[in-house]
């Protein structure tokens, strides 16, 4: 479908329009004209309407995030078990956030974890550069889990996470992972039934770290004990790292149900489509 600029003008002016389902319709026709009316629009997107303004970057939004949406799908489909999860759980969160500079927050965690870097001594135990690593997340920065509000979507998008410094156990962990690695710790995720930790693990040391209450250093027994506080009968598998794919497919499956359970059907149906693109 094709349109004469002074067309595209008079559907502009009408997204201002009062009526719903005028603008309803507007939206539809324009959506419909593919990339050469996104185009247009994006010159327009300092409308000085502001009502029009609005509606112009909630369409352009809209448009950026399928293409996200799509290139996320494409990225998952491309990979195997193992492959950079923080550049996955960026590209996820460009599906839903569109706009958010990821060059900016891998930059402030590349800031965080050189203030955990520059106190560190030469030869310091693991332990005791898991507590400088907690001294700047959970101290410093005030990171925690989000107890109050434990069920909002923002709860599990790395970037709302680092923003707001309140998070659930699987993306606070993501958070620890990512700054863990930049200082070459041996760390890796641990998804245990129904909760999720990181472990740092060398020739001699294994440390659990709970990110979701504080960083709380944990070792094997520990987490044994609040695996058969579930009753579950416990078996190694349940403190084994999970791979990236595994991680990823976790956190969009908390999403998922989210917003099955809200009964918020397309952005539901979206998220399901990536777990059958993660399960293969």
């Amino acid at each position: 479908m094709q349109f004469t600029d002074a067309q595209l003008s008079a559907m502009l002016t009408l997204l201002g329009d009062d009526d719903p389902e005028v603008r309803s319709a507007i939206r539809a026709k324009l959506v419909a004209g593919g990339e050469p009316v996104f185009r247009f629009l994006g010159r327009h997107r300092l409308h000085p309407e502001p009502s029009v303004r609005t509606r112009v970057r909630e369409l352009l939004d809209q448009r950026e995030a399928a293409l996200r949406d799509s290139e996320f799908m494409a990225f998952v489909l491309g990979q195997g078990e193992q492959f950079d999860l923080e550049d996955g759980v960026w590209r996820f969160s460009l599906a839903r956030y569109p706009d958010i500079n990821v060059a900016a927050f891998r930059a402030q965690l590349d800031a965080w974890a050189d203030r955990v870097r520059d106190p560190l001594r030469a030869g310091a135990s693991g332990a005791e550069t898991l507590l400088a690593l907690n001294q700047v997340l959970f101290g410093e920065l005030g990171f925690r889990g989000n107890s109050d509000d434990y069920h909002d979507p923002a709860n599990s998008y790395v970037n709302r996470v680092m923003d707001r410094r309140r998070g659930i156990p699987i993306s606070l962990s993501a958070v620890y992972l990512f700054v863990g690695r930049r200082l070459g710790l041996p760390v890796a995720g641990i998804g245990m039934p129904g909760h999720f930790l990181c472990r740092y693990q060398t020739s001699r040391e294994e440390i659990y770290i709970d990110a979701f209450n504080g960083g709380k250093l944990l070792d094997r027994a520990d987490c044994k004990r609040r695996i058969e506080a579930l009753a579950v009968e416990h078996d190694d598998s349940h403190l084994a790292p999970v791979t990236s794919r595994r991680m990823l497919q976790r956190m969009i499956a908390n999403l998922h149900l989210l917003h099955k359970e809200r009964k918020q059907r397309a952005e539901a149906e979206r998220l399901q489509r990536h777990l059958v693109a993660l399960s293969r």
